[in-house]
């Protein structure tokens, strides 16, 4: 076995770079040494980076340049019934977080909607999208391009569909900005997120457009699609999993959980969430559904990034006859089951704990249930925030566990 500290040495001697490492020991020698030779430039320790459960050589596909994992506490909030396409019966959700009060809030959400007989939940869409952008001469020949795409979907689909056996395009509009023609590429990726197998099948159908029309592809990415930005056709039109989830409580139930009224939710929800949202000329209409999307992603393996996406939510509240009616829709909920960070052992864990690991029967229903699930976790947080608004409890919650 290579001794890390001889790998150290050569890097330092310029022999070697960091990203070779791998070529010349074992993948946690590798990461051994990275961390020697940091603690030595550096004078950091990295003794409890250096402590993790899964195999450096698996994590592979997920990192480069490894010197360790990041260690974020899980918890876990729940059961929580949900009535969902996907989903049904109690789930717990595990959430990660170094955000302190987050589960404790979540989780008295929950319980307001368990009690309440639980939640429906519904993917009310579904549809990973990239949109490459290409040139063409001036506007006359985007038109061409254009109406020659609206008229070859078959074979853009085809073309796309000849690079995976999952995914399946189901749509492509084409948008011109002068010169400029943008195709967004829409496809059911089934279990996966799906980013990558879009990618890949859109590169192909890219050739394809090349080689019949007069344009030029100039990126596989446009920005239209839009990934890992803020962006208003993705609160439209959505991307991944379009979600929402509902509940409706009795007004003792909110009273006896939430410390308040349905009235007082449903102003502050009005006032805080949708007046100044909109004031703000924000593209979420939400207290904090991104913590819940935030925590979840990290404890499930998903592209953390895409929390900007799954921050496109709003939240409806009204103060029925019959007790406090919410609402949560997520426009753009990127989540899958295999694939990515899904396949790391805690990660791979907590989606056992959702019941949602791997492939579903049929394909897509584990992502479609795990979306369901994310979505009632959000709605939970939503409830419990704007309760403690209402009732004017948030700082005195912060107060009370230390945070």
């Amino acid at each position: 076995m290579t001794d890390p500290s001889a790998l150290a040495d050569r890097v330092r001697d310029g022999e070697l770079r960091l990203h070779e490492l791998e070529a010349h020991a074992d993948h946690e020698t590798a990461a051994a040494a990275r961390r020697e030779l940091l603690e030595a430039e550096t004078g950091a320790d990295l003794s409890t980076v250096g402590e993790y459960a899964f195999d450096a050589e698996a994590a592979e596909p997920n990192i480069e340049n490894m010197i360790g994992g990041a260690q974020v506490p899980m918890g876990v909030v729940g059961p929580v019934p949900v009535d969902g396409e996907a989903a049904d019966e109690e789930h717990y959700l595990p959430l990660a977080t170094s955000e302190g009060a987050l589960l404790a809030s979540v989780n008295r959400g929950c319980s307001a909607i368990r009690e309440a007989g639980g939640a429906t939940a519904r993917v009310l869409k579904n549809g990973m999208t990239r949109a490459p952008v290409f040139s063409v001469a001036d506007v006359g020949e985007a038109a061409t391009v254009a109406a020659w795409t609206r008229e070859n979907v078959d074979r853009l689909a085809e073309a796309a569909e000849s690079t995976t056996s999952h995914g399946e395009l189901t749509d492509v509009t084409p948008y011109v900005v002068g010169d400029s023609v943008f195709l967004r590429f829409v496809y059911d990726t089934k279990d996966a997120m799906g980013m990558n197998m879009a990618t890949i099948a859109t590169q192909e159908a890219c050739d394809l457009v090349e080689d019949e029309t007069p344009a030029s592809l100039v990126a596989l990415s446009g920005n239209l699609c839009t990934d890992k930005k803020p962006a208003a056709i993705n609160a439209v039109e959505g991307r991944g999993r379009t979600v929402a989830a509902d509940v409706l409580i009795p007004h003792d139930q909110v009273e006896a959980k939430l410390k308040t009224t349905a009235d007082a939710i449903a102003e502050a929800n009005t006032r805080k969430n949708l007046v100044g949202s909109a004031k703000a000329g924000s593209l979420g209409f939400n207290a904090h559904a991104a913590n819940v999307v935030a925590a979840a992603f990290l404890a499930l393996g998903q592209d953390i990034a895409q929390v900007v996406e799954g921050s496109n939510a709003i939240t409806t509240v009204e103060a029925r006859e019959e007790g406090l009616y919410a609402s949560v829709t997520i426009a753009s909920l990127e989540v899958g089951t295999v694939g990515g960070g899904t396949k790391l052992p805690t990660q791979a864990e907590a989606l056992d704990v959702v019941g949602v690991r791997g492939g579903g029967d049929p394909s897509g229903s584990n992502a479609d249930a795990l979306a369901e699930v994310i979505a009632t976790g959000a709605l939970a947080g939503e409830l419990s925030l704007l309760g403690a608004l209402a009732s004017s409890h948030l700082s005195s919650a912060h107060e009370e566990l230390g945070r």
